[in-house]
């Protein structure tokens, strides 16, 4: 039997879980998450489960088979651009998210434009030189937002190697901050999952001000 879920109902149900004072925070938070494969597509899992009110999703891909090992989509949603996918996921869990996409490859031309609406920002690509571009547009151009990096996840490796740092005034970066990706030592769920649940974590500690600067 199919139920129906009106947003009075579900927002009762996280303010139950969270307390009124933490679920307005979250309720009222902006992030971006610039990529949606393994990292991103588990942290925009998290934050829209518990009730984060504004997503913002950025990717220009589309689900291929391999990304199925790690990432929050099913078979269903092959060829599927990413963005498109991920929102209807989302809405899946929470139907009155504010969640709006950006298909686009992000570049050092479309920081300023892309990033000017949110206060936090979830660094979640695959490729080392995205991973730097997107720091380092963000940490020039808007240097009082939040960005939340991931460096070191691939493998089997000890979970606990996994950890948050803060590497700058409004940056943190999560992961061992070695393990790369190769031959016998790919991206797998568990330690990219464990990874994503530090960047969302983080990002949820920055949203109730349990970070000072």
């Amino acid at each position: 039997m199919d139920t129906v879920l009106n947003k009075e109902q579900l927002h009762r149900a996280l303010t139950e879980r969270h307390t009124a004072q933490v679920q307005e925070k979250l309720d009222h938070a902006r992030v971006a998450v610039a990529g949606l494969g393994g990292l991103g597509s588990n942290v925009a899992f998290a934050l829209a489960r518990i009730g984060v009110g504004h997503l913002h999703l950025i990717d220009f891909d589309v689900v291929d088979i391999t990304n199925l090992n790690r990432q929050q989509y099913t078979a269903r949603h092959l060829g599927m651009y990413k963005t498109l996918a991920l929102a209807h996921e989302l809405k899946e869990i929470n139907p009155f998210l504010d969640i709006y996409t950006h298909c686009v490859r992000v570049t050092e031309s479309n920081i300023q434009s892309l990033f000017e609406h949110e206060t936090i920002i979830c660094e979640a690509f695959d490729r080392p030189e995205a991973k730097a571009m997107l720091a380092n547009g963000i940490l020039e151009q808007f240097p009082d937002k939040f960005l939340v990096s991931a460096s070191g996840m691939a493998g089997f490796g000890s979970g606990n190697s996994i950890c948050t740092k803060r590497a700058g005034r409004h940056f943190y970066v999560c992961g061992d901050g070695t393990s790369l990706p190769g031959p016998g030592n790919g991206l797998m769920a568990p330690r990219v999952m464990l990874c994503a649940a530090h960047q969302a974590n983080m990002i949820t500690r920055l949203i109730l001000g349990e970070e000072t600067v």
